[in-house]
């Protein structure tokens, strides 16, 4: 915890429509450990975020669903942001939910401004999975986030988690735990700046 009493506010974004996914249970495995270390957590996994409708900048009014995700986001210390790799890249849900956070332009901190942001990537096969990654950090720099050194890469093909959400190999464990860490780093570094 930072030395003024700060509990740090991680919000995790991912996951796909299906409940208890790879990537869903790769992300949750991550806000765990920041959990396990002092912060705060909240998680926007992809049932929420197959609610949201299509972004359209000049569109309606957000949705409720919109302006928590925005407000969640625009107090958020850091974020852990976990995509499936679909075709080389995020998968359409993660997007829309990064694309979203157009709604925060105006605020004090736009977008993910100054925030550590720490990427997890799903997929099946290393090719998938590094480009995928590539274009998630992309992504991050785009909306003024610091991704962590860290990304974590998941090779799907093999199943990943155990009955009870755990990682079946330490070296996965250990990289999401990793992104986990620098992010909650980074957010500690900043409330003591």
């Amino acid at each position: 915890m930072a030395s003024d009493g700060h509990q740090p506010l991680i919000v995790g974004i991912g996951g796909t429509p299906r409940q208890g996914s790879s990537t869903e249970l790769a992300l949750t495995a991550a806000l765990r450990t920041a959990r396990d270390a002092g912060a705060e957590t909240l998680l926007f996994d992809g049932r929420f975020l197959a609610r949201l409708p299509h972004f359209h900048p000049n569109g309606e009014p957000p949705t409720p669903e919109q302006a928590q995700l925005a407000d969640a986001v625009s107090r958020a210390d850091g974020l852990i942001i976990a995509s499936p790799g679909y075709h080389g890249s995020i998968s359409g849900l993660v997007k829309n939910a990064l694309d979203t956070l157009e709604l925060l332009r105006e605020d004090t901190r736009p977008y993910l401004h100054n925030r550590a942001v720490g990427a997890i990537v799903t997929a099946d096969g290393w090719q998938a999975a590094g480009a995928t990654l590539a274009a998630l950090r992309a992504i991050i720099h785009a909306m003024r986030g610091w991704p962590t050194p860290f990304g974590a890469a998941l090779n799907a093909t093999s199943q990943l988690f155990d009955s009870a959400g755990d990682c079946r190999e330490p070296k996965d464990a250990w990289q999401l735990a990793t992104v986990a860490e620098q992010v909650l780093e980074f957010a500690r570094l900043r409330a003591d700046a």
